[in-house]
């Protein structure tokens, strides 16, 4: 062989290999490729559980900007709607004791105060900011740093501190956090889903953001109003009322039962979704060799996500050796409280880690 002809076969070699790694897990659908999923070894989603609540108080930006200055590719994180449509960075419907204190109503006399134990829905911005979510660390948690006097954050506060700090390679996934369950426990869906967006595309970062909601009407809300952001579908498998007449109230006026109860079908069947987000097992904060612990998260739903060329980034997961296996399983992520801990062994595994902006500061 010339050398010439050499230096062309080597080359063709080394395109297919490319080929192979780009486009693994590409099965046909219906008698149709799906899209191609990028390789976990390149691509592995390191997501900041509510900014890495391991860490740093919950959702505080001083915690978002520390998980910026580690180096993670996502920050997640949950909203509620206040009374007079703003939109605050809190996981809970209902102000948690253990989490936030009172300080003094917004005026003196304020009928509604003290206002911890009400819904963020009954509540206004500046109610809502009175409130110390930073006054003590949470049980459970002995390495969480405690921001003292922490108020909740606005959502455009978060998005402003990803923009302002130009981590332009990092993620903001964004819980549109309807109850649908009790919907009468947030605001209403559309409400919900309309603010959330006009604040997103205010930021002029839509291009970072992916949108998440157990509510799968609301992602289809979403879908309507911004058909090309990515959405996310989360369950707890629960959520999915297999075997139970009609359709959940999670599901959008989906049944599961009409694609045989597999939450991948299920979910693939919303125009606009990217992501699979499921609980990691059973029970929920077992870890691998716990006996009963099963993964929900397994092989098997990876390998049929990566088929429609959806990824699958299950929750919240804190053990090392069941993110190892949650790894060998080819997940393309996952969502953490202790994101120095997924860190550490995407490093043990020569993973290419997210970049690092070490910067980044909460004003």
């Amino acid at each position: 062989m010339t050398s010439a002809r050499r230096l062309s076969a080597l080359a063709a070699t080394a395109a297919v290999t490319f080929a192979l790694s780009a486009g693994s897990a590409t099965a046909a659908v219906a008698g149709t490729p799906g899209p191609k999923v990028l390789p976990q070894k390149t691509q592995f989603d390191l997501q900041a559980h509510r900014g890495g609540l391991g860490l740093t108080t919950e959702e505080s930006l001083p915690g978002f900007a520390k998980a910026l200055r580690m180096g993670v590719s996502t920050l997640e994180l949950d909203t509620q709607i206040t009374k007079d449509g703003a939109v605050v960075v809190t996981h809970d419907r209902q102000v948690s004791r253990t989490k936030c204190r009172d300080t003094a109503p917004v005026t003196p006399g304020d009928p509604q105060f003290p206002y911890v134990g009400d819904y963020i829905k009954d509540l206004t911005l500046a109610q809502v900011k009175t409130m110390d979510c930073g006054y003590q660390q949470l049980p459970g948690y002995p390495q969480q740093e405690v921001v003292a006097g922490n108020r909740l954050a606005e959502l455009r506060d978060v998005l402003a501190l990803v923009r302002d700090t130009k981590a332009n390679q990092v993620k903001l996934n964004i819980e549109t956090k309807v109850e649908a369950g009790a919907p009468e426990q947030t605001a209403p869906r559309e409400l919900f889903v309309r603010r959330v967006f006009e604040e997103i595309r205010a930021s002029g970062i839509e291009k970072q953001v992916t949108i998440q909601s157990f509510d799968w009407g609301a992602l289809m809300a979403m879908h309507e109003l911004a058909p090309k952001w990515p959405l996310v579908a989360l369950t707890n498998y629960d959520f999915l009322q297999v075997g139970k007449p009609g359709a959940s109230p999670w599901l959008g006026g989906i049944d599961a039962d009409d694609f045989g109860g597999d939450f991948v079908a299920a979910a693939a069947s919303i125009d606009g979704v990217t992501t699979l987000s499921p609980n990691y097992g059973f029970p929920q904060n077992g870890t691998v060799g716990q006996p009963g612990f099963r993964f929900y998260a397994d092989k098997a739903m990876v390998d049929a996500a990566h088929a429609r060329g959806l990824k699958v980034v299950p929750w919240t997961v804190d053990d090392p050796a069941t993110i190892e296996a949650l790894m060998d399983a080819g997940v393309d992520g996952v969502i953490t409280d202790y994101p120095n801990r997924v860190r550490d062994l995407m490093a043990e595994r020569g993973m290419r880690l997210p970049k690092a902006y070490p910067d980044a500061a909460a004003s």
